[in-house]
């Protein structure tokens, strides 16, 4: 249990995760999607998934009457404001927080467990408000278990899903994995030669009869496209991105749009947008487009930043993907001027909206679930300190797509990961997991990778 000890209904009886038996162990999947760079690649990795509420019974004798665990000793980021408690105490019942407070605060119910934290730092799972899974129902639930494997607890798949396999498994609980949201098939003007998927709109008619189909599936968001793609199609023009904000909101539904240049965020603004998905990228924003926006608060920006465009060192991957996979990502590493102007526009924007109170949410756009962690590192380089990336990722993520999570207090879903180092003090300390919680049950992270990547 990577040095955790997990203690039974008796204060003298002890066990640690390694030492329970085959018997808790069950295999499954995934399969690697597209990662930051644009290069498709698959893997497939099973593994066996371990909760602390079995570490429990295992040592606990049948006077045992609690499925509660209390953690004590961590120093724990609470996710809203950057709080951080020094030597914190909290109980997990039923897999959700039912108390938060300093060691020794807290009486745990009779025949509860007890997990030391003492020298780790505790976070909420990352929220990711922004990303694309598979359709069929296997792929998905492979996808939503790799997230969490890597600290993410919940997804929003954002107007790429196929069918109906999209909503159903909102509303299940996928054991040892992430949950999801689904924003269905999004709306965009025709872009012959990309994907079919998203309802192709040319007239108001059409526009106000996908929201209507969307609103019937109950979808968590509508997800817009105002992009030409470099020249290459027609955009959708404020005639048409108006009535589907109008018709959304009609129905309690919020519109977030993937948008590019400055023009079109503020056409946004001005037909009422409730979130972006992407930062504007054409160029810098004016003194307009930040009164526009800090005008109306509510509205959410997740950036979703670029590539750098520097060389990166991708070690700290060693062990939880093969090594040849490894091998390739790091030798393609190279410093890229032109990616650099790009990234450069994007942080100097997300800067001063972060800088004017803009609400920054968090999303990654791509399905390579470790690029949380890169995501989360370029946003410390664009300005945002470490503290806010952190709120960024969790609960307002979590508020934006409307999760009962996201933050580590009582009544909120116990997604959260255990961290050997503080990523208050560097971001980058996100990736030094040693731990990882989805609802109070603890994903066994060693028998994932021993599968994953076999003997290597």
């Amino acid at each position: 249990m990577n040095g955790l000890t997990a203690y039974g209904a008796r204060p003298t009886e002890t066990c640690t995760v390694d030492s329970l038996p085959a018997w808790c162990h069950g295999p499954f999947g995934r399969s690697i999607g597209l990662d930051r760079g644009g290069v498709m690649k698959s893997v497939k990795m099973f593994a066996g998934l371990l909760s602390v509420a079995f570490a429990a019974t295992a040592c606990a004798t049948s006077e045992s009457t609690s499925d509660a665990v209390l953690y004590e000793g961590a120093q724990l980021i609470i996710g809203e404001g950057g709080t951080v408690l020094e030597n914190s105490a909290f109980l997990v019942e039923d897999g959700r927080f039912t108390a938060v407070g300093a060691a020794g605060s807290i009486e745990a119910p009779e025949g509860s467990s007890h997990v030391d934290l003492a020298g780790k730092t505790v976070m909420p799972a990352i929220v990711n408000a922004h990303a694309h899974l598979a359709s069929p129902r296997a792929d998905r639930t492979e996808e939503l278990q790799h997230w969490a494997y890597y600290g993410t607890g919940a997804v929003m798949s954002l107007g790429l899903d196929e069918g109906n396999v999209g909503f159903e498994m909102r509303s299940e609980d996928i054991q040892n994995g992430a949950r999801s949201r689904s924003a269905g098939r999004g709306i965009t003007a025709p872009e012959e030669g990309r994907s079919e998927v998203p309802f192709w709109i040319t007239s108001e008619a059409e526009a106000r009869a996908a929201v209507q189909e969307l609103a019937t599936e109950e979808v968590d968001f509508v997800k817009i496209w105002v992009d030409d793609r470099g020249g290459r199609y027609e955009k959708l023009t404020p005639e048409l991105y108006g009535p589907v904000i109008d018709e959304a909101h009609k129905h309690g539904l919020r519109v977030t749009a993937h948008v590019f240049t400055l023009e079109d965020a503020k056409g946004l603004l001005r037909a009422g947008i409730d979130a972006f998905a992407h930062g504007i990228r054409d160029q810098d924003v004016d003194d307009e487009l930040v009164q526009m926006w800090t005008d109306r608060p509510e509205v959410v920006l997740v950036p979703n930043l670029p590539n750098p465009g520097v060389a990166l060192d991708l070690s700290w991957l060693s062990g939880t993907i093969p090594a040849e996979r490894l091998g390739e990502m790091q030798a393609a590493q190279q410093d890229r001027p032109a990616a650099q102007e790009s990234f450069g526009i994007q942080a100097r924007n997300l800067d001063r909206l972060n800088s004017a109170g803009i609400k920054i949410a968090f999303g990654t756009d791509g399905s390579s679930p470790w690029t949380s962690h890169q995501e989360m590192e370029d946003m410390v380089r664009s300005g945002m300190t470490p503290a806010e990336v952190i709120v960024a990722a969790t609960s307002t993520s979590a508020e934006l797509i409307e999760l009962d999570a996201g933050s580590i207090a009582a009544g909120k879903l116990a997604d959260f990961v255990v961290l050997d180092a503080n990523p208050v003090d560097d971001i980058t300390n996100t990736r030094r997991i040693s731990d990882v919680y989805m609802r109070g049950q603890r994903v066994e992270r060693e028998s994932l990778q021993e599968r994953w990547i076999g003997s290597e």
